[in-house]
């Protein structure tokens, strides 16, 4: 099971990316662990400037817009 974190302030951008994320695990059968972090020390830990931000087991992977369809699936393949 892959730990997905989208880091951002809770904004509605947040939101979607976590849905989206979920929505497309589904999609394709997986199962994931979706968490936000909403905590600005926290997020300042990822060295994130730009939000909603992906981090995958704990690597960012995407900053500053909701990510597309298709690069999500390639966090859940790899």
């Amino acid at each position: 099971m892959k730990h997905f974190e989208v880091l951002g302030t809770g904004c509605k951008k947040c939101v979607n990316t976590a849905e989206s994320i979920e929505r497309v695990a589904r999609e394709l059968g997986q199962s994931v662990e979706v968490v936000k972090v909403t905590e600005p020390a926290k997020i300042m830990e990822y060295q994130v400037m730009s939000t909603p931000a992906v981090a995958v087991d704990g690597k960012v992977v995407h900053s500053g817009s909701i990510p597309e369809h298709d690069k999500i699936v390639s966090w859940l393949e790899a």
